[in-house]
């Protein structure tokens, strides 16, 4: 229940994170929308960091953490170019896909999920996704398309960035951990916006959007992380993925995006897998 709770944390804080990412990015762009979310992150933990581990982080954990957030960087952008380009009911369905592969990397390193565990699990990625195909338009070509790769490429950057972000807190200095993990992050997406000549400050009035973005995921990764000292962790990635379905709610009440009959029978769908792994 642990994990689970943590899950629905960071789904909560995401849902309204990336329905923010879809007014904002549009008007920003990507590296300019992106890099004060990861710095807001990356001050905060760092302050927290201090107070909360008394312990000394180790060599292992530090490299792990570092490369959780560099994966994580490479992640954001793919999402937000996503974001940028396509409906947020078509993106973040596809994108909370990724719990399969968690679970699936979880089985790998000996975590027993049994078969109905494995059901609920599978029952909720196959709901976002229906709630993703009925809005997918028979037209593939375009932008549309480039969303749908953007967001695949995200789902699988989640699952990694995730598994080594739960693997670098086992020493007991989460906080530390996720402030590492953040700044792997600003580092890898500051490196790529040199190289391919992009602007990183937005304008000033989207500054405090961002950096509400950012105290938002900065508390959604580091409850997943956090995850990690509970028993099946990959169940905080299974319960985080629905921030798709309340994204797109979100979109529907904010941001005017229409919701199908059939959309809604998926989300209904999704929860009712989760309070199953709940159970």
């Amino acid at each position: 229940m642990g994990a689970l709770t943590l899950g629905l944390i960071a789904a909560f804080c995401w849902g309204v994170h990336d329905t923010l990412v879809r007014y904002i990015s549009q008007k920003v762009g990507v590296f300019p929308s992106l890099f004060p979310v990861l710095v807001t992150g990356c001050v905060m933990t760092a302050v927290l960091s201090p107070a909360l581990d008394t312990a000394r982080i180790g060599g292992d954990a530090t490299w792990l953490a570092l490369l959780s957030g560099a994966v994580f960087g490479l992640t954001g952008l793919s999402f937000y170019q996503a974001l940028k380009i396509g409906p947020v009911r078509v993106v973040a369905p596809i994108v909370a896909s990724f719990p399969i592969l968690s679970v699936g990397w979880a089985v790998a390193n000996g975590q027993v999920v049994t078969g109905w565990q494995w059901l609920a699990v599978v029952v909720i990625v196959a709901g976002c996704s229906a709630v993703a195909l009925t809005s997918v338009d028979r037209d593939t070509t375009g932008p549309r398309a480039s969303a749908v790769v953007w967001s695949i490429l995200a789902a699988i950057g989640f699952a990694v960035s995730f598994a080594l972000g739960q693997l670098s807190i086992a020493q007991g200095t989460e906080m530390t951990a996720i402030a590492l993990a953040r700044f792997g992050a600003v580092a890898v997406v500051v490196a790529l916006a040199l190289a391919l000549r992009q602007p990183l400050l937005p304008v000033r009035r989207a500054v405090p959007v961002l950096i509400v973005m950012g105290v938002l995921d900065a508390i959604a990764i580091g409850a997943v992380m956090l995850a990690g000292g509970y028993a099946y962790p990959a169940f905080a990635a299974v319960a985080a993925s629905t921030f798709g379905v309340l994204t797109i709610i979100l979109a529907a009440v904010f941001l005017g995006e229409a919701v199908a009959r059939a959309q809604w029978l998926g989300i209904v769908v999704v929860f009712a897998a989760i309070g199953y792994l709940a159970a």
